[in-house]
C-alpha cells in the first residue's frame, strides 16, 4: 500500500528566482514612477560663484572708455604743392589765426607767374597799339568827313548859282543838270562817310570793351597766380595749439596732403567706442557721468556716428558743467552712459554663466544649498553690475553665476 507524502509548506528553492525577479521589477517600476531621472553632476562648491537675486532699482547704463579730444581739430593741408623750405613753428607751440607754420617753395609756380605777367604785358601793349591805330583811323575819317562837308557846301553853292542862271535862261540846261548832279553826289558821299564814322565808332567801342574785358581777366589771372604763390605759406586757420606737424626740410608736399593739425583748446570733447549691441539705444541728448579725483562730472551725447567698425560705433560727448582740472588731450575717462530711467526689478550679479546660457536658463540652489537645479529664466536689460531678470526668479533665491562650460548639459548639480 502506497504512502501519500505531504507537500512541504513555505518558499521552496525553485521559487527564489521568481521572487527576486518580481522584487526587481517592482523596484524598477517604482524608480520609473517616483524616481528623479535628471542627469546629475557632483562639483566642488569652492570653485563656483554664487549670487543672490534681489528686488532693487535697476540703473540702465553702460560703461565705456572715452578719450579726451580737443573740441575742434583743423587739418593742415596745403592748397599748393612744393618743397618744404622752412618750419616756422614746432609741434606743441601755441599759434594764432594767420600765423605761418610752414613755408614751401615751388619753382614751377614761379615760372607760371612770370609767364602770366609776360602775357599780360603783351596784351596791354597790343591793346595800346590797337587803340592808337583806331584813334588814327578815326582822325583820318574825320578829316575825310570835313573835306566832304566842304565839298558839299561848295557844290551846293555852285548848284544854287547854276539854278538861278538857268531860270533866267542865261545858261544851257546841261550845265544846270551837271551842277545838280555834282551837288547830289557830294551829299551822298557826305552821308556815306557820316554813316561809316558812326559804324566805326560803334565797332571801335565794342572792340575796345572786349579787349578791356580780356585784359581785366588776365589781370585777375595774374592776381590768382600770385595768390597761389602766397598759398605756399601754410597758415593756421584758428587760435590753438599745433598738435601735429609731420614734415621735414626738403620734403616734397602734394596739394591736399595732410601734414599736421591745429587743436582748438578752448574746450574739449570725449570720444568713445561703444559695442554695436547698444547702437539702437544710444542717441544724441543722453546723459552720462564719470568720476575723476573724487568728483563727478556731467556729459551729454553730442553726436552718434552710424558706421560700425569691428563691432563698435563711435560717439562724441561734451561737458554740461565743469571740466576736470589739468584736463589733457588723450586722457582716458570711464564713462557711465545712462540709457534709460531707473526701474524696480529682480536683479542678479553679472557672471560668466551668460556666455553658456545666453540668459535663457540658470542653476538655482535649493533651500539648504546642497543642490542646484536648472531653471528657465528670461533676462532683460543689463548694466556693468547686474542683469535684470524678467521671469523665472524670486527675490532671495541664490544662483550660480560662474561659468557653466564644464556642466552646461546637466540638470542637477550636487555641491560638495
Amino acid at each position: 500500500m502506497d504512502i501519500q507524502l505531504e507537500k512541504k509548506k513555505g518558499i521552496r528553492k525553485k521559487h527564489i528566482p521568481y521572487i527576486a525577479g518580481g522584487a526587481l521589477f517592482l523596484l524598477l517600476l517604482g524608480w520609473i514612477i517616483f524616481g528623479d531621472h535628471s542627469s546629475t553632476l557632483k562639483i566642488d562648491a569652492r570653485g563656483i560663484s554664487i549670487g543672490a537675486a534681489k528686488q532693487d532699482l535697476f540703473h540702465d547704463f553702460v560703461r565705456v572708455d572715452g578719450q579726451v579730444q580737443p573740441i575742434t581739430v583743423v587739418q593742415l593741408s596745403p592748397q599748393e604743392g612744393g618743397i618744404v623750405e622752412e618750419k616756422v613753428i614746432e609741434e606743441g607751440s601755441q599759434v594764432s589765426k594767420g600765423d605761418v607754420i610752414v613755408r614751401l617753395s615751388n619753382s614751377q609756380l614761379d615760372l607760371q607767374i612770370l609767364s602770366a605777367e609776360a602775357e599780360l604785358a603783351e596784351k596791354q601793349n597790343f591793346l595800346r597799339n590797337t587803340q592808337v591805330a583806331m584813334e588814327q583811323d578815326k582822325l583820318n575819317n574825320q578829316n575825310e568827313q570835313l573835306s566832304l562837308e566842304l565839298e558839299t557846301t561848295r557844290k551846293r553853292r555852285a548848284f544854287q548859282q547854276q539854278e538861278q542862271l538857268y531860270k533866267e535862261n542865261l545858261i544851257a540846261k546841261e550845265e544846270y543838270l551837271q551842277a545838280k548832279e555834282d551837288y547830289d553826289l557830294a551829299i551822298k558821299k557826305y552821308e556815306l562817310i557820316s554813316a561809316r564814322l558812326l559804324q566805326d565808332s560803334i565797332m571801335r567801342t565794342v572792340q575796345i570793351d572786349q579787349m578791356e574785358d580780356n585784359l581785366a581777366n588776365m589781370r585777375k589771372n595774374v592776381l590768382l597766380v600770385r595768390q597761389r604763390k602766397e598759398n605756399l605759406n601754410i597758415r593756421s586757420q584758428i587760435n590753438g595749439e599745433l598738435g601735429l606737424l609731420d614734415v621735414v626740410l626738403g620734403q616734397n608736399i602734394s596739394p591736399g596732403q595732410k601734414i599736421g593739425q591745429v587743436n582748438d583748446l578752448s574746450d574739449y570733447k570725449i570720444e568713445a567706442l561703444i559695442d554695436e549691441h547698444y547702437i539702437d539705444r544710444v542717441r544724441t541728448g543722453l546723459s552720462a557721468t564719470f568720476e575723476r579725483q573724487g568728483a563727478s562730472y556731467g556729459l551729454i551725447v553730442r553726436k552718434v556716428f552710424p558706421e560700425v567698425r569691428e563691432g563698435k560705433f563711435r560717439t562724441e560727448f561734451v561737458f554740461t558743467g565743469e571740466r576736470p582740472e589739468n584736463i589733457r588731450s588723450g586722457q582716458t575717462y570711464y564713462i557711465n552712459l545712462e540709457l534709460g530711467q531707473p526701474a524696480e526689478g529682480i536683479l542678479i550679479p553679472k557672471g560668466t554663466f551668460f556666455q553658456s546660457t545666453g540668459g535663457s536658463w540658470i542653476f538655482v540652489l535649493d533651500a539648504d544649498g546642497k543642490k542646484a537645479y536648472r531653471r528657465n529664466i528670461r533676462i532683460g536689460r543689463q548694466n556693468p553690475q547686474y542683469y535684470e531678470v524678467l521671469e523665472g526668479l524670486e527675490a532671495g533665491e541664490k544662483v550660480i553665476v560662474s561659468s557653466y562650460e564644464s556642466y552646461k548639459d546637466n540638470q542637477v548639480l550636487i555641491l560638495e
